[in-house]
């Protein structure tokens, strides 16, 4: 199976990787209160280093940008001190790690945010469901809509995270533009019901998206900045009367500025596939950079869409939550440890980085019956 080009090195712009498997944005609630990580995240990823490319949980540009408890920043010294642990373990592993830029904009709760003001978004639309919060579940509230004169502001929370990360030693960024937080909110015409250049047309709906992923490659470069969507997963009840078109034209929009890649989940998050029928082949075709897939891969179905060359990269989630060492696994036909739900949102190290990897005996036995 070492043949196949999963398993093969593969030229992400200028990161080589050592194979196409991609760990995906995790967010797992471990960090501190302040929203710095931990010496165990530094474990926790150190273990993952076999992935080809991690991508950081979701992480905070900014107090404001913050959704839930204790999930991690990159907007102050002792965050980018922290990350550094981080990147510095995995880099000796002989891993790649980028991080994930991330402004929930109306998935938030006034417990969540500074001077426990209301969360802000594009539009003055309340979300369903609940926020997590350091006192539990709570209903989320009324956002308040962002004013024009604000946005730059907000752009430049993107700027600030884009150069922390890069003194945290990352590999790159990836722009959040999925799952219903601030970006995708700008998006979508049910989350935003803006009369100014903002909102109205897909054109304006587009605007500030763009123009955040404008100001993050100018902070770096595109070789480092990827990004990421989600056209059909809703989140708090978010909408869209015409995803095929708002999604056609937004990478459309995306490839003219050539990104290291577009990770897009390709039906509901977590779930089907193939909800609302919509056509990822055609965004395939309108982009001509490294396309990377996501939502329920499994092992032979990700070689299987690579060899096709469906997609470049594959993103493995939960699997990579319960197998440290997944791309060996893979490689010599091993069995994959199952995960526990009850452990993936908040606690220690516990369900966090003491799933087994195989021993080297382990490895050569299943190599040899392969």
């Amino acid at each position: 199976m070492a043949d196949k080009k999963f398993f093969q090195p593969f030229d992400l712009g200028p990161l080589h990787l050592t194979n196409r498997a991609v760990m995906a944005p995790l967010t797992r609630s471990r960090a501190t209160s302040d929203g710095v990580p931990k010496d165990m995240h530094v474990e926790y990823y150190r273990q993952r280093a076999g992935a080809g490319l991690i991508i950081t949980e979701a992480t905070n540009i900014s107090e404001e940008g913050r959704g839930y408890a204790w999930t991690p920043g990159i907007f102050n010294d002792q965050q980018v001190t922290a990350w550094k642990k981080v990147t510095d373990a995995v880099h000796a592993e002989g891993g790649k790690i980028v991080l994930q830029l991330w402004h929930v904009g109306r998935i938030s709760h006034p417990d969540l945010q500074p001077g426990n003001q209301p969360p802000v978004a594009p539009s003055a639309v309340k979300p369903s469901g609940k926020a997590f919060t350091e006192e539990g579940f709570k209903d989320h509230e009324t956002p308040r809509a962002l004013d024009e004169s604000e946005l730059p502001r907000v752009i430049e929370d993107y700027v600030k995270a884009t150069r922390n990360a890069r003194a945290a030693g990352f590999d790159g960024v990836e722009v959040h533009s999925a799952n219903g937080y601030l970006l995708d909110q700008f998006l979508r015409d049910g989350t935003n019901t803006r009369t100014d250049r903002y909102g109205g047309s897909i054109e304006n709906r587009m605007r500030f998206p763009l123009e955040v992923l404008d100001a993050v490659i100018a902070a770096w470069d595109h070789d480092h900045v990827g990004v990421r969507i989600s056209p059909v997963t809703v989140m708090g009840g978010s909408s869209e009367s015409d995803q095929q078109g708002l999604f056609n034209a937004y990478v459309e929009e995306l490839n003219k500025r050539k990104p290291l890649y577009l990770h897009v989940i390709e039906g509901q998050t977590g779930g089907d596939r193939n909800k609302d029928n919509f056509d990822y082949a055609a965004l395939r075709q309108r982009f001509d950079g490294v396309y990377m897939g996501n939502n329920n891969y499994d092992p032979q179905f990700a070689i299987e869409q690579i060899e096709k060359g469906e997609i470049d990269l594959a993103c493995f989630g939960k699997l990579f939550i319960s197998n440290p060492d997944l791309v060996t696994r893979i490689e010599v036909g091993a069995p994959l440890n199952e995960w526990d739900n009850d452990t993936f949102y908040g606690g220690d190290e516990h369900g966090y980085t003491d799933y087994p990897a195989l021993s080297p005996e382990e490895r050569a036995r299943y190599a040899q019956a392969a």
